[in-house]
């Protein structure tokens, strides 16, 4: 049934309410669930750093770290109701085939962010803490390490965001080739300046150390790779 221009706006309104809604209330809870979610964010550090003490430089630290938190929690509960809203706006106008193709995009990207996030927490952040600590205890002087929790969580979270888009590498490059805008052929052409360029990027994206730049730029050339298995041979 076709709607008019009032009613796809009173549409969008409604879905609209009801995302600030879900986020309100998600945030609520995100501010109760802060220091849960600031103790969960630290065990990375803690499993590589036994006795650790981090240190708040301002009074206004922890609000602004509980608000942040909050604000985080709400943003990752209200993101799958806001992709499942948009697609139920947008899907009647769609046609067949272009469900089959947007579809995908709904699933598999929220999956592929979780990956690139969990890989970076699991993996990424015990790799790269454990190399600032051997850093600094190979100091020649005595020295004291003291993290600010704001800083520590601002580099954490970062980083875990770093990684959930970059696992979003196979999903752009198959729905290129899907538009038609990106041959498989190439693609494979131009694999080795690819792969070049997935290095400087991870070079860019994470910190100054061997370590976390080869942890991001395999996985993303693995990826890659993967990606190519799914694409067309079109011309």
């Amino acid at each position: 049934m076709k709607m008019t221009l009032m009613q796809h706006f009173a549409e969008f309104r409604r879905r609209l309410l009801w995302l600030v809604v879900i986020f309100v209330v998600s945030f609520c809870f995100g501010w109760y669930l802060s220091p849960y979610i600031e103790n969960i964010l630290v065990q990375p550090l803690l499993r590589v750093w036994n006795n650790a003490q981090m240190l708040y430089t301002g009074v206004s630290d922890g609000l602004m770290i509980h608000f942040s938190l909050a604000t985080l929690f709400a943003v990752i509960i209200s993101l799958p109701a806001c992709l499942w809203h948009v697609w139920a706006y947008v899907a009647p106008g769609l046609h067949k085939k272009e469900k089959q193709f947007a579809f995908p995009i709904f699933v598999c990207s929220p999956l592929l962010f979780c990956i690139g996030a969990c890989f970076a927490f699991y993996i990424l952040l015990p790799f790269v803490f454990k190399f600032f600590i051997d850093m600094n205890d190979s100091a020649s002087i005595p020295t004291i390490l003291l993290p600010v929790v704001r800083g520590y969580l601002s580099f954490a979270i970062d980083l875990i965001k770093i990684f959930g888009v970059a696992f979003q590498l196979p999903l752009i490059l198959i729905l290129l080739n899907k538009a038609g805008i990106l041959t498989k052929q190439t693609i494979q052409k131009f694999r080795r300046y690819v792969i070049i360029c997935i290095f400087v990027l991870a070079a860019m994206l994470t910190p100054p150390d061997v370590v976390s730049q080869i942890l991001l730029a395999v996985p993303m050339w693995l990826l890659f790779e993967i990606s190519l298995l799914f694409m067309n041979n079109n011309r």
